[in-house]
């Protein structure tokens, strides 16, 4: 009540002093206190969101002032708010007319046709909202996008990362761009020119390398990356390119060196870093004698909060059904993060496919311990004494286990096998099939 009090207050002030300036004293003596109760009305019909009687209030103000830039406003909003596009947007122009410098009337017209998705439209008004505030060329720069104005948007793109810096936005607009090889030749001469003009600075070598990567010209890529390095020797951005040029000819000690240069870079953003150690990953994943360089690598992302690199190593492993590596660098993660939910879940997956059933039971007895009411641990460790023959301590932990299954259908299926298999090995044929018919039934269900 407070926040729609305050904004009432304002309202009737903004209004009072405009239409003081517009009408004879004597006429806002005549006519202000019809005008405030309806304007009054309007604010509070608005503030419940009963935006039709709110319109019906202004209509009344719009007759006793209809030159009041206020009322047309306001109109705008809650023809807005009803989704009257047409009626919001003629309105908030209208103000625009009688105040060419309402910033929030130009704002107005943009949420409409934002919401009316006419992006053609919108590049007109916010043309303008620049004037105001330059920072609507963000805005700008994702319309030349939406209407496929690339030339537009990579000019704006390009001035926008000159005079205030790059962005991840704007970096994915421009990666999208450069893809076509239309914009490619204007873009390699533009930086080569600025790296002309100024030899010393690394951002438009980098640029430059990264455009001849994506467009697989390698070789320009080093060439760059071998004079930015002339020019500023020992640069960690040059050895990107060189240690693309070492893996491309199979130079693994060289493509390490720069490797562990650019990680142990605090200049190269992770995004660059992250790029680099999956290459290397790939390099290496055949080829154990690299092991240890790749343990290395690993503890350069130890403080990563955003990617947890031995977990995503871990995944790499388990597409590629490499069991012992996935479960290697699984359980070197949850050293750090013990309580990760998907690494767990997914170390237990590994551990059954390996098959490694001793450490499949203790790791999963041990999370039960942790989480009692979890029943996936129960499944794991009932599938993992099943295996070492230790059946009644299956059937014992796969029972509990049971009653947390709750709506998954899947589990429950994998647990009347367990079951089956359990009393199976207890010698109990009855309950085995028992246990196995109820398996069948909700397999058939599935069907």
């Amino acid at each position: 009540m407070k926040r729609f009090a305050y904004i009432l207050l304002i309202g009737i002030a903004i209004q009072t002093n405009l239409s003081a300036q517009i009408q004879e004293p004597e006429d806002v003596a005549l006519e202000s206190s019809e005008f405030r109760n309806s304007f009054y009305e309007s604010l509070k019909q608005k503030g419940i969101e009963n935006y039709d009687k709110a319109v019906t209030a202004l209509l009344k103000c719009q007759k006793l002032e209809p030159n009041n830039p206020v009322v047309y406003f306001e109109l705008g909003k809650n023809y807005l708010a009803q989704k009257d596009y047409k009626k919001a947007y003629e309105s908030f122009e209208q103000v625009t007319k009688m105040d060419p410098s309402n910033k929030w009337a130009w704002v107005g017209m943009y949420d409409v046709c934002y919401e009316t998705k006419d992006y053609n439209q919108a590049i007109v008004i916010v043309k303008k909202l620049v004037e105001f505030k330059s920072e609507y060329k963000e805005d700008l720069t994702s319309l030349y996008m939406n209407t496929q104005q690339f030339d537009k948007a990579l000019e704006l793109i390009n001035e926008l990362n000159e005079t205030v810096g790059t962005n991840d936005l704007r970096d994915s607009y421009k990666a999208a761009i450069m893809k076509n090889p239309k914009y490619q030749g204007s873009e390699i001469s533009n930086l080569l020119d600025k790296i002309k003009l100024n030899p010393k600075d690394e951002s438009n070598y980098v640029s430059l390398m990264f455009l001849y990567w994506d467009s697989d010209q390698d070789s320009k890529a080093l060439d760059i990356a071998q004079k930015l390095e002339k020019e500023v020797p020992g640069s960690d951005w040059a050895q990107i390119s060189l240690f693309k040029y070492h893996l491309t000819k199979g130079d693994g000690p060289k493509a390490v060196k720069a490797m562990n240069q650019i990680l142990a870079s605090k200049k190269i953003d992770n995004k660059i870093r992250h790029r680099v150690m999956n290459e290397f990953l790939l390099f290496a994943k055949d080829k154990p004698e690299y092991e240890a360089d790749l343990q290395k690598a690993i503890s350069y992302f130890d403080n990563d909060k955003e990617v947890k690199v031995a977990k995503e190593i871990g995944k790499f492993y388990h597409a590629k059904k490499n069991w012992a590596q996935a479960v290697r660098y699984y359980e070197q993660h949850l050293k750090s993060e013990p309580n990760d939910m998907e690494a767990i879940f997914l170390v237990l997956e590994a551990y059954a496919q390996q098959p490694d059933y001793v450490s499949l039971g203790q790791r999963a007895e041990g999370m039960i311990e942790s989480y009692p009411l979890q029943p996936q641990f129960y499944y794991y460790a009932g599938l993992a004494y099943n295996q070492q023959k230790n059946f009644k301590k299956a059937k014992d932990l796969l029972e509990i286990g049971l009653d947390y299954v709750v709506d998954d259908k899947q589990l429950e299926t994998s647990f009347y096998i367990q079951l089956g298999e359990a009393w199976n090995g207890l010698g109990d044929q009855k309950k085995k099939e028992s246990y196995f018919l109820k398996a069948e039934k909700l397999l058939d269900k599935k069907k």
